[in-house]
């Protein structure tokens, strides 16, 4: 699957983002999806994962209840919510799917920045 995320940019601090994710192919449906980040001189970070239909997400403590990640299978396309944004959500954010046959995220699209300021 081939993924490409989208909707990154410059808000100040308070404010909200709305991230996508297009995949591409007909079996997007079977995918785990999932969003990351990685921050200036740090390591990429896992920041919310969804189920295959959706119906279970979890997610990384420091975005619990600003954030949420949903997805839109007939659509081909996973989001991600951002409110009450803070600068240290700065970063590139990156979506990645998880196939049937694996336990980790083996796909990954482009990052988008997401730029918090103060």
């Amino acid at each position: 699957v081939q993924l490409q995320a989208s909707g990154g940019g410059l808000v100040q601090a308070g404010g909200s983002l709305r991230l996508s994710c297009a995949a591409s192919g007909r079996t997007f449906s079977t995918y785990i999806m999932g969003w990351f980040r990685q921050a200036p001189g740090k390591e990429r970070e896992f920041v919310a994962r969804i189920s295959r239909t959706g119906g279970s997400t979890t997610y990384a403590d420091s975005v619990k209840d600003r954030f949420t990640i949903s997805r839109d299978n007939g659509k081909n396309t996973v989001y991600l919510q951002m409110n009450s944004l803070k600068p240290e959500d700065t970063a590139v954010y990156y979506c990645a799917a998880m196939d049937l046959y694996s336990n980790s995220f083996g796909s990954w699209g482009r990052g988008t920045l997401v730029t918090v300021s103060s």
